[in-house]
């Protein structure tokens, strides 16, 4: 998905399933806690106006809604967390296993690389 779009664009779009068949509208879009990117959007679903969170990569933005590459019962089966509440990296977990996703890597500190080295010395 575009990653330079506006996340509340989103908001009361349509979302379809791979199939092109309506699934609900976007209720709430998740940011990712470290790089600020959209990363997972609630769908309002149904009459009992239950909310399927849905991975916005691999979704695409098209002019008519958000189009979901997963199977509609798939979506509906999503774990429902409420809306409104941050995810947990535990129910981020749970959302990428119910997907089959795999999981984004874990970010790595950057080396010190003047670990031992006095200010003002130059290089090595």
């Amino acid at each position: 998905m575009q990653t330079d779009i506006d996340p509340r664009s989103l908001i009361g779009r349509k979302a379809y399933d791979r199939n092109g068949n309506k699934i609900g509208t976007v209720d709430e879009v998740y940011l990712d806690d470290a790089t600020g990117i959209p990363e997972w959007a609630a769908v309002r679903t149904g009459l009992f106006s239950r909310d399927a969170f849905v991975p916005l990569k691999p979704s695409d933005l098209l002019e008519d809604g958000l189009h979901i590459p997963f199977e509609r019962a798939l979506i509906k089966d999503a774990p429902d967390f409420g809306v409104g509440r941050h995810l947990s990296p535990e129910q981020e977990l749970q959302l990428y296993r119910h997907y089959s996703l795999t999981l984004p890597p874990t970010p790595q500190p950057p080396q010190d690389t003047d670990f031992g080295r006095l200010a003002g010395q130059e290089g090595p």
